[in-house]
């Protein structure tokens, strides 16, 4: 994914990424958010698939000013393409994380 500005992990306004893998033909990272805590706007430069951690909501907001809510399960994956322009908040008042699958 590529980030307006990367994200800085003293600043509890800004998720943070770990990557655990990132080879030839995957990149796997774990996004934890405090309450409140965003990714940036981003866009999405390859396939992905993410893999909530726990039941929560997450408020995503798209550069024509659209948001909504997504409602999220514990376990139960979604997939998406290449070119999703957004940034992810966590709407919930605990931390949430995921873990985010890029397909090359």
């Amino acid at each position: 994914m590529s980030h307006e500005s990367d994200p800085k992990h003293d600043d509890p306004r800004r998720a943070l990424p770990t990557v655990f893998i990132d080879n030839e033909r995957l990149r796997t990272t774990e996004w934890r958010f405090a309450p409140g805590a965003e990714t940036g706007r981003h866009v999405h430069e390859m396939d992905y698939m993410v893999v909530p951690m726990l039941d929560g909501r997450l408020r995503i907001d798209t550069p024509d000013g659209q948001s909504h809510i997504a409602e999220l399960k514990a376990g139960v994956p979604y997939y998406r393409h290449a070119g999703i322009d957004h940034n992810v908040i966590n709407a919930n008042d605990y931390e949430f994380w995921f873990l985010e699958v890029e397909l090359r």
